[in-house]
């Protein structure tokens, strides 16, 4: 008698590993996408906490990403996990309308947001972050 598997018994085995794929393989990218996420609001977190020291610190806000390099509050600027890509959307600080204009705080950046458009996990772009 021949010892081996019967092409049932390798159809049944090669059935219940495709199940086991399409149930896995959902979590896998929801998971993938929710460290990208966990890390790009690191980073902006890094970013944010670098700004709010140099100010403090120098009383006036960077005019560039890099000055926080360069004043070793960064190490070196994050990167956005999403676009896989160093740039960001700065925004610029904004004076009141009673308040005198300075050119140089002008210039200065007071926040960052992610370029990515796109949808996060819990339904908020990561644009408003």
């Amino acid at each position: 008698m021949k010892k081996g598997f019967t092409l049932v018994e390798i159809l049944i085995v090669v059935t219940l590993i495709g199940i086991l794929v399409v149930m896995i393989l959902p979590t896998h990218r929801t998971s993938v996408k929710r460290a990208k996420e966990a890390v790009l609001k690191e980073n902006l977190f890094m970013i944010r906490d670098a700004l709010y020291k140099y100010y403090y610190d120098k009383k006036k806000y960077p005019t560039s990403l890099e000055d926080l390099v360069t004043a070793k509050y960064l190490r070196a600027i994050p990167m956005d996990p999403t676009l896989k890509a160093r740039e960001w959307a700065i925004e610029h600080f904004e004076p009141e309308d009673m308040e005198d204009f300075d050119p140089e705080i002008a210039e200065g950046i007071i926040d960052v947001r992610s370029l990515n458009q796109g949808t996060a996990l819990d339904g908020t772009k990561y644009s408003d972050w």
